[in-house]
């Protein structure tokens, strides 16, 4: 680590997260210091940190480090931004801790209204948008298709009011990330996702504001890979969360700013999504497991093992993540679950049979196209009699009232704009 010793804690730590960014970080970093020299009224310190790059990033950082003042270099010997945001917000003496994308791809005009209403005490989180009515923003419709996909997708699968979950522009107080951190278990790009989610969930304040962000064309960001492994981080959380592994009590009886109330139950949109997730992940494994016992067993026999090892680990995690169902009756919902999958594999297998009659000598990976095709037809009837056989909700007594669990509740976050 190089740094140049403050005389007290700076109020602002801003964290550049860089993996192999020789080209641009010595131009971010001096328009950064710039800005910061020229425009904060706080005083604050740059913290450039080095995930296990190999090219020449380590020694330009130690370099900037070395010639600017207020400037610290931090090498990782792991790559991961969360892992590195962990690590450094989690040693820093800051009063806030800040993190920009090292692109600088958000106007850094927003950086003084970002952290105000954190220093002021007013809030405890802080996160850019570029999904609020005011936001200025320029980037291909592509990614602006996903981002905005994924964010819907979040607030409706995870109940949730933020609307920009991975804005490369955040800040968050200590005392705050002191309790948090230790809670979120991704170590990459859902991190920014896992750490909002507990944040809005244990009742702390999230304030919002619209940026301009003009996007970095020559990003590495692997889209299809950061997509799927947002989805499994969507159901490890939504699973935690059901089951009640994350202490978010804890965080609230220390800093919550409104009652604490549990997670309601997803609504119809939710569930929908919720269940698709499942499906997905499902289907794979599905996949995965026929072709691996295709290879030693039958066919009808490759194909029965493979649905019933899926439809257990199915109905637990619908159990759990899509339908928010907790306490006694697993049993039970398993035995219902095994009669939904003998339905699945009377379609499935019937497919087969069809497919066997017509063409005896067919493929393994011809099979394996007709069962995924009938497998997925067997899963929207089994999302049909989950809902409304497995998992149904008791109805009403009259005269007494109930929440409505298709109601979602009250976002726990604070805007400064309307989002879209």
């Amino acid at each position: 680590m190089t740094h140049e010793t403050l005389p007290h804690p700076p109020a602002l730590d801003v964290v550049v997260p860089v993996y192999n960014e020789q080209a641009t970080l010595d131009t971010s970093i001096r328009r950064l210091h710039a800005y910061l020299s020229a425009d904060m009224r706080y005083t604050w310190r740059i913290t450039i940190a080095d995930n296990a790059s190999t090219d020449a990033t380590p020694a330009i950082a130690d370099a900037l480090a070395a010639d600017l003042p207020h400037v610290v270099a931090v090498h990782l010997p792991l790559k991961g931004r969360g892992r590195a945001l962990k690590a450094v917000w989690g040693a820093s003496p800051a009063e806030v801790l800040v993190y920009l994308d090292e692109d600088l791809s958000t106007d850094l005009a927003a950086l003084p209204p970002l952290v105000a209403p954190l220093l002021s005490g007013h809030s405890d989180l802080a996160i850019g948008t570029r999904l609020g009515r005011s936001a200025r923003v320029a980037r291909g419709g592509k990614r602006e298709f996903i981002s905005r996909s994924y964010n819907l997708l979040l607030r409706r699968a995870m109940s949730v009011g933020f609307s920009d979950a991975q804005c490369g522009f955040k800040a968050i107080r200590r005392d705050v990330a002191q309790r948090l951190l230790p809670l979120v278990e991704d170590d990459g790009w859902f991190f920014d996702t896992e750490l909002l989610i507990l944040a809005e969930r244990a009742g702390l304040r999230i304030h919002e504001i619209p940026v301009d962000w003009v996007d970095d064309p020559d990003s590495s960001v692997d889209i299809v890979r950061t997509a799927t492994d947002d989805l499994k981080g969507m159901l490890r959380v939504g699973t935690n969360l059901a089951r009640g592994r994350i202490p978010l009590e804890a965080v609230y009886a220390e800093l919550g700013r409104r009652p604490f109330t549990p997670p309601r139950p997803p609504g119809f949109f939710g569930q929908v999504l919720r269940f698709g997730i499942v499906g997905v992940l499902s289907t794979a494994a599905y996949a995965v497991l026929y072709l691996l016992l295709q290879s030693v067993l039958s066919a009808q026999v490759a194909n029965l093992a493979a649905l019933l090892l899926t439809a257990i680990a199915n109905t637990w995690a619908n159990r759990r993540f899509t339908f928010g169902v907790d306490g006694p009756g697993m049993v039970k919902h398993q035995f219902q679950g095994l009669v939904v999958f003998g339905i699945a594999w009377a379609l499935t297998s019937g497919s087969l049979a069809v497919l066997h009659a017509a063409a005896p000598h067919a493929s393994a990976q011809l099979q394996l196209l007709v069962l995924t095709a009938a497998n997925l037809v067997a899963t929207l009837l089994r999302f049909v009699l989950l809902r409304l056989w497995v998992f149904r909700r008791p109805r009403a007594v009259p005269g007494v009232s109930a929440p409505d669990p298709a109601v979602p509740s009250a976002p726990l976050t604070l805007t400064s704009t309307e989002s879209e």
